[in-house]
């Protein structure tokens, strides 16, 4: 039956992205932007560049038709057969060449045969524009027009309108293979930058790693301080860890030696007030057996309350304190004292099984969890010793179980025996407060105690539970 369970609360908070997390996030949107900002600009450059060579290549034919036009005598003008490229004399190339002129005069190429170019207009000697892109019945056009005005010797000047258009799918095919192209180069360097820097991130941060490796091993007591070489800017941090470590510890030894000498300066003098009580010849015994109660009951107060405040309790950096060797000078001393009883003390201890905390604790919790067991015992006594592991945890957790062939715990007793100063039987002799002490350490260590019958032996079984940390 549990009667003390120091709770932890596992609903773990939601814990913020690791600097690793947070960099490569930060790279990787950074990243995108930027290489999406260059991808747009290159794509608008080239578009821009392949609109302006459209242009220049619509000006050359434009200019090469009116080099070849000759005006006959009547003023009418005499176009070039052949053309400045072949598609121009194909039905529905997609590029195109139409003259207006004076009077209705209007020629098409062999490919604007049968093509509507009503849009057209005639434009005044020397204007000249770019249009595009055009919506029309052939598709999307680009069309390039210049206006010229012919001299004839007899006659006026002929005015003439060159025009060459092409549709847009060249153009078009031409920008979209390179953004396709662009964006194929842009992914595969994104990538090989975010791998690279994933990369630098994971070797910058390895002194961090290093630094929390081994602060696992001083939380597991595997290492007293922090002992490797860091870089300069963890250096001055690992340098104050290791003053706080070595402060803690000079600190929790100093209180528990300043503990030492006030029990030895209490104890001493109560000793002596008790002798001389007891040898006191002028006091009656009504008058002396109050006085060496009250004695005793501060004798008693004195060792409890030095006991409970020397209990350590849960440390961040406890070095291991291996159990069977401590639980078998325990057991060798208790042989001896209750020789007389002929106790039998087995152990079930796992291997490697530890307590982290201070090494008095421990014999302070075992001692008394045996001690009673030695006490009630009829001839057997078992110690089991037992780690639980768990994941996510440095340190293990600790199963520590102590039971007998005594006459056990009654249940509707079990919280009146654990009561400071109460014992199970008052014919056995003892001051009462052991279970009390260990109440006290199983507290400060957030454990948990469980009184219940042993299911081997038939008596008394005391289990403490030590979470992992």
């Amino acid at each position: 039956m549990p009667f003390l369970a120091a709770k932890t609360n596992d609903a773990a908070e939601r814990r913020p992205f690791s600097l690793a997390a947070r960099a490569a996030l930060t790279t990787g949107l950074v990243l995108a932007a930027f290489l999406g900002a260059i991808g747009w600009t290159l794509s608008r450059t080239y578009a821009a560049s392949e609109l302006n060579k459209l242009q220049d290549r619509l000006h050359d034919y434009v200019i090469t038709y009116i080099a070849g036009t000759d005006p006959r005598r009547d003023g009418t003008p005499l176009l070039p057969d052949t053309p400045p490229d072949p598609m121009f004399s194909r039905p529905g190339s997609g590029l195109y060449a139409v003259v207006l002129g004076d009077k209705g005069f209007r020629w098409e190429s062999s490919s604007a045969l049968g093509r509507d170019f009503s849009f057209l207009h005639p434009l005044a000697p020397g204007q000249s524009q770019f249009i595009g892109p055009v919506d029309t019945e052939l598709g999307r056009l680009y069309y390039y027009s210049w206006g010229v005005a012919l001299d004839m010797p007899d006659h006026d000047p002929v005015k003439l309108t060159f025009t060459v258009a092409q549709t847009e799918d060249e153009l078009e095919g031409n920008t979209t293979v390179y953004r396709r192209s662009l964006v194929g180069w842009l992914a595969t360097l994104g990538v090989m930058l975010i791998v690279l820097q994933l990369l630098l991130l994971r070797w910058s941060l390895t002194p961090l790693r290093k630094v929390a490796s081994d602060m696992s091993r001083v939380e597991r007591g595997a290492s007293d301080h922090l002992d490797s070489q860091y870089p300069l800017e963890l250096t001055g941090l690992t340098e104050r860890i290791n003053v706080f470590i070595d402060s803690e510890r000079e600190q929790r030894t100093r209180y528990r030696n300043t503990l030492a000498d006030l029990a030895h300066s209490l104890k001493t003098p109560l000793a002596v007030i008790r002798s001389q009580m007891e040898s006191a010849s002028d006091l009656s015994p009504a008058a002396r057996t109050p006085l060496l109660d009250q004695v005793r009951r501060m004798d008693e107060l004195v060792a409890y309350q030095l006991a409970r405040a020397a209990t350590t309790g849960r440390q961040t950096f406890a070095s291991a304190v291996p159990i069977a060797g401590h639980a078998e000078d325990l057991v060798q001393s208790l042989e001896k004292v209750y020789a007389a009883k002929n106790v039998l003390c087995e152990f079930d201890i796992e291997d490697g099984a530890s307590f982290y905390g201070e090494q008095g604790d421990l014999l302070e919790l075992m001692g008394n969890l045996l001690e009673n067991a030695f006490k009630w015992a009829g001839h057997h006594v078992l110690l089991v010793a037992k780690t639980l592991p768990q994941g996510g945890r440095q340190r293990a957790g600790l199963l520590l179980s102590v039971e007998d062939d005594g006459p056990g715990i009654d249940e509707d007793k079990i919280e009146k025996v654990l009561q400071r100063g109460v014992r199970g039987d008052e014919r056995v002799k003892g001051h009462g407060i052991g279970l009390s002490i260990v109440q006290d350490i199983v507290r400060a260590y957030n454990g948990e105690l469980t009184v219940d019958r042993s299911t081997e032996f038939g008596g008394a079984r005391f289990s403490v539970h030590l979470p992992p940390n």
